[in-house]
């Protein structure tokens, strides 16, 4: 019998009191999918998994169904650049430039986040459907991604933000346990409720272990929430989600110009793109691609003619 597929899932709730907001996420199986598509060592899964998990979370804050988030390391480690998009439900894809990146882990045991990273900028970049996407760039505070997310928000958005991340990766590569938890202070929050928030933060530095173990969103909203009433808001479904398509990568392959594709098609016959996100690959021969500057060329002489 095939097993069924375990589901990565994110649970919102508040305080009674309207303190705080908290959002708790199991992303083990988005980390796990990204592995499979890029084949990544133990720091790199651990480097991408916790931008992806950190990048739902921030997500599914997004006011419209059409918004997209995207966040972004560009350090001078050994990693490269790393990111991931997702979308208002939290559905997140990702991308690491050096999916081989391999350094000693730390002197606690940890895998070397940090190191993979080094020193750089990160970048939240907002796509909320206006003229210009809204772009917050600021100097990797750590390279740890949840100490820079804690930053952003604080800084960028004057919300005071408590965020914690964790990816544990097996022995034979998989991940074994991924999440994060993020609370948000609300305007006016009580100060009894936020000292209780700081209290708890210290039962969440191993949080991958919580979900490795097997405890549930709701569990970890408790430890996180010890002590202070909360309403539960929803649990939903999230998952490693990639839109990449043939027509959107044509589209792409038009931007390049005829000159460079016919370079190419005259070097290597064919023109072969793979997603960053997903590593489909999509094979485009002599034909396919003059059809498609042709048809776009004779659109843009229409346009011309009747001035559109």
């Amino acid at each position: 019998m095939m097993q069924e597929k375990k589901q990565a899932k994110i649970l919102r709730a508040m305080s009674q009191d309207g303190s705080a907001r908290i959002f708790v996420i199991n992303s083990t199986e988005i980390v796990n999918q990204a592995i499979a598509y890029h084949r990544m060592t133990p720091t790199a899964a651990a480097t991408l998994g916790r931008t992806l998990t950190a990048a739902s979370l921030m997500g599914v804050q997004l006011k419209e169904k059409d918004n997209v988030l995207t966040l972004s390391f560009r350090g001078n480690g050994p990693a490269g650049a790393v990111l991931a998009t997702a979308d208002y439900f939290g559905n997140v894809k990702g991308y690491i430039q050096n999916p081989d990146v391999d350094i000693p882990k730390k002197s606690n045991g940890k895998l070397n986040v940090s190191g993979a990273i080094g020193q750089g900028y990160m970048t939240v970049t907002k796509d909320l459907g206006m003229r210009e996407p809204y772009v917050s760039q600021a100097p990797i505070v750590s390279g740890e991604i949840a100490e820079d997310v804690t930053s952003y928000y604080a800084t960028s958005e004057q919300t005071p933000t408590l965020c914690a991340l964790g990816v544990l990766i097996d022995v034979d590569y998989t991940c074994k346990g991924a999440g994060g938890v993020l609370i948000q202070l609300l305007p006016f929050a009580d100060e009894t409720t936020i000292d209780l928030i700081e209290r708890n933060a210290q039962f969440l530095s191993s949080v991958s272990k919580y979900f490795a173990d097997g405890k549930s969103n709701e569990e970890i909203l408790a430890i996180a929430f010890q002590d202070i009433p909360f309403d539960l808001f929803d649990e939903i479904d999230v998952d490693y989600v990639c839109d990449c398509s043939r027509e959107r990568t044509a589209r792409a392959l038009l931007t390049v110009g005829y000159d460079e594709v016919e370079d190419i098609l005259a070097e290597q016959g064919q023109v072969e793109i793979s997603c960053h996100f997903c590593d489909k690959k999509y094979v485009f021969t002599k034909e396919d691609c003059r059809r498609m500057f042709a048809e776009a060329k004779k659109a843009s002489n229409e346009n011309e003619t009747t001035g559109s």
